[in-house]
């Protein structure tokens, strides 16, 4: 469960997930330079009309996808709330794939692997891509690009993995159903 891991908050200093017990959490690797990053948008809507109710969005910058996330910690902070508005919680800049992966995304990965990016021709040549980038991972790749999200429910049981193509009304509305 994801109450058993440990991770660094964009200081450094290391939070449990136990801290989070009981809510309901999307925990999102991210990037500034993706062009998934205008997700951030619908995501702080969704925080912001949903964190009363038990709800929490865990960002974790990830440069593993083309450089994506270049920046220092305080670099990508400041970027995100002076664009996007951004209130949730944003923890340190990890690796989601490889030797190194932070053991939190390698189990959420195992939880709920990749099933695809769905159809159509965007969606076909994204897999191509990925598929290019992540070839040094090997059985490792994990996530396979910036803005996978991971539903978390209240025990801390990953319910739902949502690639970045996944419409974010879709996952908004999984969201909202497991908040009751």
């Amino acid at each position: 469960m994801v109450y058993d891991y440990n991770v660094k908050d964009r200081k450094g200093n290391e939070v449990s997930l136990k801290e989070y017990e009981g809510k309901v959490l999307l925990i999102v690797n991210t990037a500034t330079g993706c062009g998934f990053t205008p997700h951030y948008e619908p995501l702080e809507a969704m925080y912001k009309d949903l964190k009363d109710k038990g709800f929490e969005i865990l960002d974790f910058p990830c440069n593993q996808f083309a450089n994506q996330a270049p920046g220092s910690e305080d670099e990508i902070h400041e970027f995100c709330t002076m664009k996007f508005g951004t209130d949730f919680p944003q923890f340190a800049k990890i690796d989601v794939n490889g030797e190194n992966a932070d053991p939190l995304f390698a189990y959420l990965a195992t939880e709920k692997p990749f099933e695809g990016f769905g159809k159509g021709l965007k969606n076909a040549a994204l897999k191509k891509f990925t598929d290019m980038n992540n070839k040094a991972y090997g059985d490792k790749a994990y996530i396979k690009w910036n803005f996978t999200k991971f539903l978390v429910d209240r025990e801390g049981k990953v319910i739902a993995r949502f690639e970045p193509t996944t419409d974010m009304a879709e996952v908004r509305k999984a969201v909202e159903e497991l908040l009751g």
